[in-house]
């Protein structure tokens, strides 16, 4: 581990930086309520799985130069931007139609609706085109080890960002599935999910009008 030890201090420096992130309630923690209240914990976590793995990567390409290549050509990041925009209108779209034909969500007993492998690559979507946490990811790496560290260091800085990020998204999982949450959200259904679909619409049209 002797290797490891002078890239501490970066590592502790970018890990700071993700933590006010993932504390930071977004698109990630809608879709971990809408998913948690309707289809129950394990769908949850399956979902805040592939948005860590998703962390993780994002941490890996950036520490390897995604946040240079997005910063100095203009339609990388245009290009990103875009993709973001348009998978949050999808989800979006599918909670608005939720709040139009409500579900019937069981209290006692959840019926998830998606299989795991499909929760799991929507949230990893969600992640990958979620511009903010690429932001977070660009201020995250400079203050990390991007500079001149070796692969194996950026390997394990990548796996304790997607751990620190399943730590935080998988606490969500757990208190947006619980039973009160769950109470809750059968009784205004309809208003939380247009309530979603509103903020994810909102942040969709943002991202694709933003100027950078």
């Amino acid at each position: 581990m002797d290797w490891l030890m002078p890239y501490l201090p970066a590592f502790v420096a970018a890990y700071s930086i993700q933590i006010v992130g993932v504390m930071s309630p977004g698109p990630a923690v809608a879709l971990l309520l809408g998913i948690g209240a309707e289809q129950g914990r394990p769908a949850a976590l399956t979902a805040a799985f592939g948005i860590a793995v998703g962390a993780g990567m994002l941490a890996l390409a950036t520490a390897m130069g995604l946040g240079l290549l997005v910063q100095q050509v203009a339609w990388a990041g245009t290009l990103l931007r875009y993709l973001g925009a348009a998978y949050l209108a999808w989800l979006a779209w599918k909670s608005c139609k939720k709040a139009l034909a409500p579900p019937q969500v069981r209290v006692t007993g959840i019926e998830q609706r998606q299989p795991l492998a499909r929760l799991f690559l929507i949230g990893l979507g969600l992640q990958l085109t979620n511009l903010k946490a690429l932001v977070f990811w660009m201020a995250a790496v400079s203050a990390g080890p991007a500079q001149g560290a070796p692969l194996a260091v950026l390997l394990v800085f990548a796996l304790g960002g997607m751990l620190l990020s399943l730590a935080g998204h998988g606490f969500y999982a757990v208190i947006l599935s619980s039973r009160p949450v769950r109470h809750a959200y059968n009784r205004a259904r309809r208003w939380i999910e247009g309530a979603l679909g509103i903020f994810l619409g909102a942040m969709a049209l943002r991202m694709a009008t933003e100027h950078r």
